[in-house]
């Protein structure tokens, strides 16, 4: 090793951190007598403003600036939830999503597999006196560290465990599809609003990057109006026996599963409610996997504005998942648009005499992360969630519209939801804040 190399090592070791910059050195690595006082905001060691630790641009102006450092909230002062159900979508991204959260954590656990949960419990530091099961809630109830329940477990039981969980006074974020009926929803909204309890509906695209970046470039005019969208979320599925293919439990197939992330992202894309839809159902004969629910669904939403919106989802095909807005002067195109990551935005409009085609470049973020947080947020600032129980139940609504449709083979008038205020975003919460 070259005496150079072992002196700049040397250096690196004694600074230790001390965000020493390069005016403290001078040539060839020898220390410098002196040097000129650090300024107020160091380049490289950051300030404290507030409760944020910032750091000034080090970027000229041919590179985006960089995002600032994470601010989380110290793990005392975060929103504690007690995960309802352990299946797949808790254990493998729930879960983890508490750690790129910053308002949110873990404290409990509720599950109807006692090894299972006690694991959990040992993996994330959850206490064993935690760990409860379904018919525990009066246990839960007095656990002063749960503030709020993620209620994810089969659509056919939320209706009963979200009642249960507003009964012992918890606010309640739901997985979606809220229900298996818009009775249910209902019953929902109406007994966390007794309880004085929030309730959110966890439609995670909503909070996602690139799809609020298409929300805002769809509504800002600034590719003309918006004139059809194309909406597509489909995959397969095998064994028979799981849950989601049996109508007690699921209530549909893959209407309700994946095909309500097409009805609710045009929804929140327009921010307006379709006026009618037509649908058709189609599932392969004689597959056991099929017998209680649909594979494939078509349906058309026509919107007061004169949006046409197609939209398909299906149990049989490979993983696609896209989101197009065709405008008067230019296309949106998001692929990977309802994935738990992976999107990709590509814009394409006029640009003098030729087409230009751009792709924004977003920093990805964790979806569950983002819509813990926002939960967090809304208890900790008493306010009301984006996306509340009405959100939920207006996309049941729609949902059993959409099977009459297909039933009957004629269009279906909707319209909005019943009590809702007359304008954009009627059964949405105040809007997120651009900058997060």
């Amino acid at each position: 090793m070259s005496d150079d190399i072992r002196l700049s090592r040397r250096i690196l070791l004694a600074a230790g951190g001390a965000g020493l910059t390069g005016a403290a050195f001078g040539l060839g690595g020898a220390r410098a007598a002196s040097g000129p006082p650090a300024p107020s905001v160091p380049a490289d060691t950051g300030a404290i403003q507030g409760e944020r630790i910032v750091f000034p641009n080090w970027r000229d102006a041919g590179d985006a600036p960089p995002p600032p450092p994470p601010a989380p909230m110290p793990p005392a002062e975060r929103v504690g939830f007690a995960i309802v159900g352990l299946g797949r979508l808790s254990l493998e991204e729930i879960l983890p999503a508490f750690g790129e959260a910053k308002k949110a954590k873990v404290v409990a656990l509720m599950s109807g597999s006692p090894d299972k949960a006690k694991l959990t419990a040992s993996q994330y530091g959850i206490p064993s006196d935690a760990i409860y099961g379904y018919d525990q809630w009066d246990r839960l109830k007095a656990n002063p560290a749960v503030q709020a329940v993620y209620i994810v477990t089969p659509n056919g039981v939320h209706r009963d465990q979200v009642l249960a969980a507003a009964g012992i006074g918890k606010h309640v974020l739901c997985e979606k599809p809220m229900a298996n009926t818009s009775a249910e929803a209902q019953e929902m909204i109406e007994a966390c609003k007794r309880a004085q309890v929030k309730l959110m509906v966890a439609y995670r695209c909503q909070y996602e990057p690139f799809n609020r970046e298409v929300v805002r470039l769809a509504r800002s005019g600034e590719f003309g109006r918006v004139k059809m969208v194309e909406a597509f979320n489909g995959q397969t599925t095998a064994l028979p026996e799981q849950w989601r293919l049996r109508k007690a439990l699921a209530g549909g197939g893959a209407l309700p599963d994946i095909g309500i992330y097409c009805l609710n992202g045009v929804r929140a894309l327009l921010g307006e409610e379709p006026v009618s839809v037509q649908a058709q159902i189609v599932s392969p004969e004689n597959d056991p996997r099929f017998k209680e629910v649909e594979e494939s669904v078509a349906f058309t939403l026509r919107f007061p504005s004169g949006v046409i919106a197609q939209c398909g989802t299906s149990y049989g095909v490979h993983e696609s998942r896209s989101l197009r807005v065709h405008t008067t002067t230019g296309s949106l195109d998001l692929q990977n648009a309802f994935a738990y990551r992976g999107q990709r935005l590509s814009v394409s409009h006029r640009e003098g005499s030729h087409v230009q085609r751009d792709e924004p470049i977003l920093s990805h973020k964790n979806q569950f992360a983002l819509e813990l947080d926002h939960m967090a947020e809304c208890i900790l600032q008493d306010r009301q969630p984006r996306t509340p129980g009405e959100e939920g139940l207006q996309d049941m609504i729609l949902m059993e519209a959409i099977y009459e449709a297909a039933r009957t083979g004629a269009p279906v008038k909707v319209g909005p939801l019943a009590g809702a205020w007359d304008g954009q975003d009627a059964t949405r919460g105040p809007a997120l804040d651009e900058g997060k």
